[in-house]
């Protein structure tokens, strides 16, 4: 990764100087990242810069962890019980394996690129509190190994390198590929939107699959629901559970 070239949008360069320039997996993480296969594609400077700021900071990130929490290594072992912030961690993990799996399955690469950038911003902006204990560590662990693996079909040497940090004496490539958990993949909450004959007045989050009559009392008690009622009590509320309340008038 050596000298870099000139950051020109216009300047369009060719394949062997990006790998001599900035190695294959950036040349491969561009390539993927930028449209879809069947499309033709410009390699431009600018591009590969962003590909290979983004390998860099890849790097950083795992071993900015494990130089933070040097027990990341060891941290193997599920806890008994996580705390609502490991529990969130592994979700947004499970969610990018489940995500990018199906992404690479019907080839759709630039797609898992932009769920894989998705994930990386979720984890750079983790905060530290309720983190550090061993729920914590267990799920940060988890993150950073399925960061590894995920990326390894676009950067297998970032990927492989990643790994190896995390405490690994075995190839990446000889590790199965990871599975999500489906019970982590279902949100805990869902997005309702509340209307009023049929008229969108909000949306609220409520507890997935919960009862009929908690949907109708947290709509009814919305201070835009309210105001559409004009104090008329509702002839009828039907509720579509995790979608739609309907307040008829």
């Amino acid at each position: 990764r050596s000298e870099k070239m000139s950051k020109s949008k216009k300047n369009v360069v060719a394949p062997d100087v990006i790998i001599g320039g900035y190695g294959a997996d950036t040349a491969r993480w561009f390539v993927l990242s930028d449209s879809p296969p069947e499309r033709d594609m410009e390699w431009t400077a600018a591009g590969v810069e962003g590909a290979w700021r983004f390998a860099q900071r890849l790097w950083r990130l795992n071993a900015t962890w494990i130089e933070a929490h040097p027990a990341l290594k060891s941290a193997q072992s599920q806890p008994g019980s996580l705390t609502d912030a490991a529990t969130a961690l592994r979700r947004a993990s499970h969610k990018a394996i489940a995500g990018v799996s199906e992404d690479i399955e019907k080839f759709r690469f630039n797609r898992a690129v932009a769920k894989l950038y998705e994930f990386a911003n979720t984890l750079s902006d983790l905060p530290e509190k309720d983190l550090g204990d061993a729920a914590g560590l267990f799920a940060r662990r988890e993150a950073l190994l399925t960061l590894a693996q995920l990326i390894g079909p676009m950067m297998p040497h970032l990927s492989e390198e990643m790994w190896a940090a995390l405490g690994h004496g075995t190839l990446l490539a000889e590790t199965a590929w990871p599975e999500a958990d489906p019970r982590l993949i279902i949100d805990d909450t869902a997005t309702v939107a509340i209307q009023v004959n049929g008229k969108l007045r909000a949306t609220i989050q409520l507890p997935r699959d919960c009862q009929k009559d908690q949907a109708e009392a947290a709509a009814l008690a919305e201070d835009a629901v309210i105001r559409a009622l004009e104090g008329k009590a509702p002839k009828k509320i039907i509720v579509v559970p995790n979608r739609i309340v309907n307040v008829v008038v």
